[in-house]
């Protein structure tokens, strides 16, 4: 049953579907709103698991090309392992540091240790992509975000 990378890929998806369409569930409504906030992570939930159950029955054979291109040089795992810890550490900080200086700082130096050389460029979109979110969520779309240890 479970012989393709596929279909045991395919029943992860569906369990953390499912794990995440019961948290999307427990979102409380709020009256007097036209789109309530738990829209969008429903329709994900479902989403995901209408394409992990496509995933699952698509048929598919596995080569020897597709096993050989499973495998992740060493090196690659150290980089992976070095964002997903920035990563965390970015979720970490996002509520005590700020949306805009943490999400500032995560752009530069995930960019940066991904082998990105120009500083000027790096800085620029590090801090002009940040800002630019933040007031499109807190202006347009009346979301706060954690402004943390700045003023606004």
């Amino acid at each position: 049953m479970l012989k393709t990378v596929n279909k045991k890929v395919s029943l992860v998806l569906l369990a953390i579907g499912t794990g995440y369409l019961i948290l999307a569930y427990q979102i409380p409504s709020y009256p007097y709103t036209q789109i309530d906030a738990d829209v969008i992570p429903k329709t994900l939930g479902y989403l995901l698991i209408f394409l992990s159950v496509l995933l699952f029955i698509s048929k598919d054979s596995e080569t020897e090309e597709q096993k050989a291109r499973r495998n992740i040089p060493k090196k690659e795992v150290g980089m992976l392992l070095v964002v997903a810890g920035l990563i965390l550490l970015y979720i970490i900080l996002l509520e005590i540091i700020g949306f805009v200086l943490v999400t500032a700082v995560f752009i530069y130096s995930c960019s940066r240790f991904l082998g990105y050389k120009s500083h000027i460029t790096n800085g620029v979109v590090s801090i002009s992509l940040p800002v630019l979110m933040y007031l499109m969520f807190t202006e347009l779309l009346k979301i706060s975000l954690p402004s943390g240890i700045l003023p606004f």
